[in-house]
């Protein structure tokens, strides 16, 4: 194809990432989430590479966990959001899926199961407040799964602001959950990646690995400047222009050239997922060299001053997000966050797998 905009993922980079992360998990054992496809990156690609070195998979809902297992993945798969409908729960007992349990209505499907579960999930909500069973619920739970035939159950919490370990949420929820939740089940899991990097207290056998796995990394956070960018969204340059001072680029003339400027256009927009939002001098690399982002950005093409380059042709290499710049510092001209623009990414930006 012509069109010169791409993905790369880098699974070497992955491989880095997660050798990192299990040195911080310590004894505990690893999950990786690649629910929302690996937060684009390819959930079966990436969990097909790295599936001998991590102890289980976790996804958002059934239909992913079931693309798992259509691709060949044999390791547990855990379903965050748990069961939808009482077929769905038979299905995750038919393909051996862990279900994440949450609310009474499940319990009840438990029970009317013909094949038990092997292995049940139970959320307790310690102050997130999103999905869960109080604490004062959690002992009736573990028995009416128990009366269900289920025999091995494993209790988890969401820390709502993990990279925050001081913060008064933080350390109210880990209160709840060492009073009242942790010694309930033999197996526990509360660390997600930044509670792990963080040393959060609190039982905790498996850790849930995300957004760090793929190099993400949260309100430039110290402790992940070691993690690896995965993805790189690249394109070259399609065209490059001369305005005079005063002339304006793109829709709306939101930008205004201030003097005599060179501006080159590239063929990627938000039709493609780059962020509609981004503000101008939001930074992108051509040739080498970082450049402000001129204009706002149209369905299919941005527009980039490279006054300050010295030469710039048609087929210069740019990056949108990768090593430099990084996804978080996009997302941040943006007024978004790199999650979203990672997961946001069009199937018309073809995938390429590399190991370097």
């Amino acid at each position: 194809m012509s069109r010169s905009t791409s993905i790369e993922i880098n699974l070497s980079a992955i491989d880095a990432n997660l050798r990192s992360l299990k040195k911080s998990a310590g004894s505990q054992k690893l999950i990786a989430v690649v629910k929302a496809n690996a937060y684009g990156h390819g959930a079966a690609r990436v969990a097909t590479h790295i599936e001998d070195t991590v102890d289980a998979f976790a996804v958002a809902f059934t239909e992913e966990a079931v693309e798992l297992r259509e691709s060949g993945i044999a390791a547990p798969v855990l379903v965050l959001e748990g069961p939808h409908t009482p077929s769905e729960l038979s299905l995750s007992s038919k393909l051996d899926l862990w279900p994440v349990l949450h609310q009474a209505e499940q319990l009840e499907w438990c029970t009317k199961l013909d094949n038990p579960l092997k292995h049940a999930w139970i959320k307790v909500d310690t102050g997130m407040h999103r999905l869960g069973f109080p604490p004062s619920q959690l002992a009736d739970v573990k028995q009416c799964l128990g009366e269900a035939q289920i025999q091995n159950m494993t209790i988890m919490s969401h820390l709502a602001s993990a990279e925050s370990p001081e913060s008064d949420i933080t350390q109210g929820q880990i209160r709840q959950w060492n009073s009242h939740c942790a010694d309930l089940c033999d197996t526990a899991s509360l660390h997600n990646s930044a509670a792990t990097r963080h040393g959060i207290t609190g039982r905790s056998h498996w850790v849930r690995v995300g957004y760090a796995l793929y190099g993400g990394r949260i309100g430039n956070d110290p402790l992940d400047s070691e993690l690896l960018p995965a993805m790189q969204l690249s394109s070259r340059v399609l065209a490059v222009r001369h305005v005079k001072r005063g002339e304006a680029v793109g829709y709306g003339a939101r930008w205004v050239a201030e003097k005599d400027s060179k501006i080159a256009t590239i063929p990627v927009g938000y039709g493609d997922g780059y962020p509609w939002a981004a503000a101008d001098g939001t930074p992108v690399v051509v040739s080498g060299q970082v450049v402000p982002l001129a204009g706002r950005v149209s369905m299919d093409m941005i527009t980039v001053d490279v006054t300050d380059i010295d030469t710039v042709e048609p087929g210069a290499p740019v990056v949108l997000w990768g090593d430099a710049p990084r996804v978080d510092e996009v997302a941040a001209h943006s007024g978004t966050i790199g999650y979203e623009l990672m997961t946001r990414l069009t199937g018309r930006v073809p995938k390429h797998y590399v190991s370097s």
